[in-house]
């Protein structure tokens, strides 16, 4: 077992983000593991897109969803 230091802010947005009965650990796994998985279908559409557009997009969106969730916390 580790201990990961964080502010007070990151570990009030964590909590927004914690499921009822979801530990931190559960929480960091999950987040972890979804950004994860988000970049390896990207990289598994990449045969797809010879001029490297599609990447550039889903990037794009990628990104724009981030932000989006961000403004609404």
């Amino acid at each position: 077992m580790s201990t990961i230091r964080v502010s007070e802010e990151v570990k009030e947005r964590l909590r927004a983000l914690k499921r009822d009965e979801e530990s931190f650990d559960e929480l960091l796994d999950r987040l972890s593991r979804r950004e994860k998985d988000i970049e390896e279908m990207a990289g598994s559409l990449a045969f797809l897109d010879e001029d490297g557009t599609l990447e550039a997009e889903m990037r794009a969106a990628h990104d724009e969803l981030n932000e989006s969730l961000s403004r609404r916390r």
